[in-house]
């Protein structure tokens, strides 16, 4: 799917590794009303903290992003190395350097070299075509298997407005407040505030609802942009039907990329839903997915296709959330393992860990307590995720 007036590229620049998409671009014919949502962690890498500044004005029109380096704690050589790349990409493109927006993803803790940025620059910018979001999307991966693309169209009075997101991740994976990068492109015309809030309330129901491995990176972010090309009339009542269609379409791009980020987590075998019902409240329900989805015994036993459920109810006991352990309820799909606490018997477990056989289950947790529920979507841990973890610097 094409996205009017947005076209992307990627080369392979060798900022890492020779032969390999590596640097890409993104670019909207015509300023965009521009959102990002960042990573939560204390350190954040240069490009994200130029990126909160210039987004301070709304708008952007650019978006360079590399692979192979993170160019995370880099002090002020990095910053300006950030600066100065954004400046090729702006010299190159014609617009005004506070436009482009940088993000980068790799090693943390080196310096990266301008010179493949230079190098590249140029064919990069020649390369810029409606359909080049499949090869950014692969420019963008690192220990990624595979490249994660969602579209989705919405009618907004009667005018069909189109969205593209390209995503990586698949370790360092809880984000909190954003995934490793997300770009959301759309030809909505949209006000600024409604895009900003609809922008936290999909990221909210999505990417802060994986993990991985329970790592907040450095260079989390999602930024959005939205060049109006599709002529619809202005989205600019938060309240208002226009807000909520296109709310929904963006958080339906959004999900999807987070639920392939998850199928995608390093050595992942298994994809899980933890669906937590019956909590004092939501927050609390979500606050108990998250500890049971985050805990390397579950998970491990996820792998080993083991129906060990007293890995979960010691997870619960120990997230905070309020319960009566007697009131407990824990089932893998619909097979109900544990009763009131109690474990129902072999029959179920030999029911169970069919279900664990497959790719993808729900893990059904009620805690008897009162009406809140959450999800959180998780994987497995493998030998796999340890391999690929204990040398990638290498």
């Amino acid at each position: 799917m094409q996205v009017k007036g947005f076209s992307a590229a990627a080369v392979p620049a060798g900022i890492r590794y020779s032969g390999r998409l590596d640097l890409g671009m993104i670019y909207s014919h015509t300023p965009a009303v521009a959102a990002g949502v960042f990573t939560t962690n204390t350190v954040k890498a240069a490009p994200l903290l130029l990126d909160m500044e210039r987004l301070q004005s709304k708008t952007a029109q650019a978006v360079l992003v590399n692979s192979g380096n993170a160019n995370a704690c880099t002090g002020q050589e990095g910053m300006n190395l950030a600066k100065a790349t954004s400046a090729m990409a702006a010299r190159e493109l014609g617009v005004d350097p506070g436009l482009v927006q940088v993000a980068s993803t790799g090693v943390i803790g080196q310096q990266l070299n301008s010179e493949p940025f230079e190098r590249a620059m140029p064919e990069l910018v020649k390369s810029l075509a409606p359909d080049g979001f499949d090869a950014l999307s692969r420019a963008i991966m690192t220990t990624d298997l595979v490249a994660k693309i969602s579209t989705a169209t919405v009618q907004i009075d009667g005018v069909e407005v189109s969205l593209l997101g390209v995503a990586k991740g698949s370790g360092m994976i809880m984000p909190n407040m954003a995934t490793m990068l997300c770009f959301v492109v759309t030809d909505a015309r949209i006000e600024h505030a409604v895009l900003d809030r609809l922008l936290k309330a999909a990221v909210d129901q999505s990417f802060n609802r994986i993990t991985v491995d329970g790592d907040t990176s450095t260079n989390d972010m999602v930024l959005v942009m939205a060049n109006g090309a599709a002529g619809n009339a202005p989205i600019d009542d938060q309240a208002g039907d226009g807000a909520a269609r296109f709310g929904a379409a963006l958080e339906e791009v959004c999900r999807d990329l987070a639920l392939k980020i998850v199928a995608d987590g390093e050595g992942a075998t298994k994809q899980v839903t933890i669906r937590v019902t019956g909590a004092v409240d939501a927050s609390e329900a979500v606050i108990a997915a998250r500890t049971i989805a985050n805990s390397p015994l579950v998970k491990t036993a996820f792998f080993g296709e083991d129906a060990n459920w007293g890995r979960i109810i010691a997870a619960l006991g120990r997230s905070g959330c309020r319960f009566d352990p007697n009131r407990v309820a824990i089932g893998f799909d619909q097979v109900r393992l544990v009763d009131k606490g109690m474990f129902v018997g072999a029959e179920a477990e030999e029911a169970a860990t069919r279900v664990l056989k497959q790719h993808q289950f729900t893990v059904q947790i009620d805690l008897g307590e009162g009406d809140g529920a959450g999800e959180i979507y998780t994987c497995d841990f493998s030998y796999d995720y340890v391999k690929i973890n204990a040398d990638y610097r290498s």
